[in-house]
């Protein structure tokens, strides 16, 4: 009996050697609800799958918070291995000079095979250095779609296996949902990025000047041509009769959306997790819409979500640990389970591929729009937005135009407002990083 229990007290012993002996890699990220749930269950499967390394993913609030909490804890000495960080935040990180390490240089140190071919062009071209390098890794990256209640489509008699594609039909639907008893016939979320910025690029208008920032620092806000007056008042007139309802900021009508208490929504891909998850309703996924008298109209979409950022100041073996994961989540069976299960684009061509033979786009339509929409052939206009202050930027846009929904303000006069102080921001982040 005593030599058993020796026996076992040594077990436990080694297991909790080999257990002290793994490296691990703190990753601090933003995804709550079923997202949360998807990061958890990468970390676990990779976790699994070798002895090494330990990933310890943890919720840190929502992009603005994780952002700022990461900032904070680079500055006490203490900052995670890897930060996932918005789009918004690409060109405030990438002018960190020192406090990031280029995610192509982690996969080389580490002597792991990395060709950055390998990814969606439309999504690694938005995270790669003017000199070819990539700088963070393209993990969860999504673009603007439109969502819509077949259910309530039908209610209303509206085909439900036909999306409205243009502005002019979301507005006659809207009419025809509001007529059959629907208090919430259009909603979005994220306006300046589903309203403005994609909706830029799919007119092939800039957003702003300098290819929307991609060309330099002194870029300059442009959103209040003709075309992006003529949009955001479509969208008050909208709002004046009841055909579109505004939820509020970020992603807040998102909810509203998967309970059903909005008929359609333009909005991220990636919804589509929780609507499947959670909605009581026959779902359909369409393109964004656009107006049919623009010229090069639908060009294509811009990327949203988020990149996976590797702080500075670690030892060689964590960073090895970094890329092992790195080289995990970019497998083709991995890539290509993340983005059926949660609505975000395939990381790699090889996982988009692998969806595609698997026939989930037959079985799932809509599912696939967001890579359509991504995939087109890019132009200056259109190939993303990358300013500094980009957080500041879009609080302004989203005050401004609270003022045209409520009715208090002027179409023109808040985009011209918006851009007045939006600049300050960008000439403010201009002089920061000379």
């Amino acid at each position: 009996m005593k030599i058993k229990l020796t026996l076992s007290a040594l077990a436990l012993g080694l297991a909790s050697l080999s257990a002290q002996a793994q490296t691990e890699i703190q990753w601090w990220h933003s995804m709550g609800g079923a997202l949360g749930e998807w990061v958890n269950d990468l970390a676990k499967d990779f976790n699994a799958s070798q002895k090494d390394y330990k990933i310890v993913p943890t919720f840190k609030g929502n992009y603005d918070e994780s952002m700022t909490a990461a900032i904070a804890a680079y500055r006490a000495g203490n900052a995670p291995h890897i930060l996932q960080v918005f789009e918004v935040g690409t060109a405030t990180m990438m002018a960190s000079k020192g406090a990031i390490v280029p995610v192509g240089k982690v996969m080389t140190d580490a002597g792991l095979k990395f060709d950055q071919n390998a990814y969606v062009p439309a999504v690694a071209g938005y995270y790669t250095a003017p000199n070819g390098q990539m700088l963070s890794f393209p993990f969860n990256s999504s673009t603007p779609v439109f969502h819509y209640n077949k259910d309530a489509f039908k209610a209303a008699g509206l085909d439900p296996n036909t999306p409205p594609t243009t502005w002019p039909e979301v507005a006659l639907a809207a009419a025809k949902l509001k007529a059959s008893g629907h208090k919430c016939p259009f909603t979005t979320s994220w306006i300046s990025w589903t309203q403005l910025e994609s909706f830029s690029a799919w007119h092939n208008t800039e957003f702003a000047t300098k290819g929307n920032g991609m060309r330099g620092m002194d870029a300059r806000l442009s959103f209040n041509t003709p075309l992006h007056v003529r949009h955001i008042d479509n969208l008050a007139n909208m709002a004046k009769q009841g055909l579109f309802v505004y939820k509020g900021r970020g992603n807040a009508a998102d909810a509203t959306f998967v309970s059903g208490e909005c008929a359609m929504a333009t909005g991220s891909s990636a919804l589509y997790g929780s609507v499947v998850r959670n909605g009581k309703f026959g779902y359909g996924i369409g393109a964004l819409p656009y107006y049919p008298d623009v010229n090069g109209a639908p060009q294509n979409t811009v990327i949203g979500g988020a990149s996976l950022w590797v702080m500075s100041g670690k030892k060689a073996p964590e960073y090895k640990g970094v890329a092992e994961f790195f080289a995990h989540l970019s497998k083709a069976d991995v890539a290509a389970a993340s983005h059926q299960r949660t609505g975000y684009l395939p990381v790699t061509k090889a996982s988009f591929e692998l969806t595609e033979k698997a026939g989930f786009y037959k079985k799932n339509p809509g599912t696939d729009v967001s890579v359509t929409q991504m995939i087109r052939k890019t132009t200056d206009k259109s190939r993303g937005v990358r300013l500094g202050n980009f957080v500041q930027i879009r609080t302004i846009i989203d005050e401004e135009l609270e003022g045209v929904w409520s009715g208090k303000k002027g179409t023109k006069e808040a985009l011209d407002m918006a851009i007045k102080r939006g600049n300050e921001q960008l000439e403010r982040f201009e002089k920061a990083n000379k």
